[in-house]
């Protein structure tokens, strides 16, 4: 990886070369992504014979704008980028960022323009397809999967085989670049849908494609990020949609996580407990089943693991526990739900590894008395040495005693 500093250069939001003032768009079309009923990100793209053009904004969870011109090679890949982000929220010198992406078969030129200057970085290819990679911008997602189906085609890839390729990140500093590039694979699973697997993406994406390799809808329910994407046929207003994400964001003083961070702190009796754990919200989606699916290990929250602490030794269900840290999980299943206690602390919520748990323990599975919009976790003292742990989301409401020993 090689890093260069050049003197700054100016900035100014959409007026890149457009590089389409001879023909029309071959093809207008967009992308919606939502999170249960809430719009994560929109995105306009013209299709050319030999680029794309997209405007994009999203709020993940900070409102970002996007313009971004992509020239591709005529096998589909991407051989230049040169993409504009606008910050409205950050600090002054990163507000306003070019980044601009030179692709060939060996290696990738990034360079990143701000108001600290124009920095270059070098990373070699090793003669991998190589995709930019935006959480929530799915005019690149499409072409990492046209992309690569494509080339899988070229080489008489079998379905269920990975085609694998290499990533880099638009959005991040170089000083939080990887040593090499990240991983990604694309998998033809036969007939119209296609699996995506990388680095930075906790879980499967599953798109449905086209006979042309156009992406009509993605599905992140089995990922971290849990966003249904769907394809729009009629271009969306970004302008307007970005303007109402930026007051929104005003209003609140500042972007708010999807899923925020909090801690519990509780006393039974001498022992002091405290939970730090992520709380999503429902937005309206079916919670048991779909967000957390059925017979497998869910982190309890969202984002790092569900982190939870005593002072005392004590009984949590029917797992002994002495003082110290722990991380729960969940497995729910449609007759039953059990409680999972794991050695293991600090790691990411979909890093579950069985080797390191103490035990399991069932939980008794109510209703709350009414819907609970964030997942909440509670410690209820009961007397002096028992009390409750309760799991509360949606329309279900899973408890625990609390025995001190």
């Amino acid at each position: 990886m090689i890093r260069t500093l050049l003197p700054p250069l100016p900035l100014v939001f959409g007026v890149l070369a457009a590089g389409c003032a001879g023909a029309p768009p071959l093809e207008r079309y967009g992308f919606l992504a939502r999170l249960g009923r809430d719009t994560i990100s929109v995105e306009s793209v013209a299709r050319y014979a030999d680029h794309l053009v997209s405007d994009e904004v999203d709020r993940f969870p900070e409102v970002r704008r996007r313009h971004t011109e992509l020239r591709l090679a005529a096998d589909g890949s991407l051989r230049h980028m040169d993409m504009h982000v606008l910050t409205p929220t950050a600090a002054a010198q990163s507000r306003d960022r070019r980044i601009v992406a030179d692709i060939t078969r060996d290696s990738v030129r990034v360079s990143l323009t701000d108001g600290s200057g124009t920095h270059v970085m070098r990373q070699a290819t090793d003669g991998m397809l190589t995709i930019p990679h935006v959480p929530q911008m799915y005019g690149l997602i499409e072409l990492y999967l046209a992309a690569a189906l494509q080339r899988g085609a070229a080489h008489h890839v079998a379905p269920r085989t990975d085609i694998r390729l290499r990533q880099f990140y638009p959005d991040r500093e170089f000083s939080h670049y990887p040593a090499r590039l990240h991983r990604g694979s694309v998998r033809p699973m036969g007939h119209d849908t296609v699996e995506l697997r990388h680095d930075w993406l906790a879980g499967i994406g599953i798109a449905i494609v086209d006979t042309n390799r156009r992406m009509l809808s993605y599905s992140g329910d089995r990922t971290t990020y849990k966003v249904q994407v769907t394809r729009l046929s009629d271009p969306p207003d970004v302008q307007t949609i970005g303007d109402r994400f930026a007051a929104t964001e005003q209003a609140r003083g500042g972007a708010v996580a999807l899923s925020v961070r909090d801690t519990l702190r509780a006393k039974i009796g001498r022992a002091t407990f405290t939970v730090d754990y992520g709380r999503p919200l429902a937005r309206g989606r079916t919670l048991l089943g779909n967000v957390i699916p059925y017979d497998y290990t869910w982190r309890t929250g969202a984002n790092a693991a569900t982190q939870f602490t005593t002072s005392a030794d004590i009984r949590l269900g029917s797992i002994a526990l002495a003082p110290g840290t722990y991380t729960l999980w969940t497995a729910p299943h449609t007759d039953r739900v059990m409680l999972v206690v794991n050695r293991q602390t600090g790691q990411w919520g979909t890093e579950h590894d069985a080797r390191y748990d103490i035990g399991t323990t069932p939980l008794a599975a109510t209703s709350p008395a009414s819907p609970v919009e964030k997942f909440t976790i509670g410690i209820t003292p009961r007397d002096e040495r028992s009390g409750e742990l309760a799991l509360e989301w949606g329309s279900f409401r899973w408890t625990a005693p609390i025995i001190l020993r």
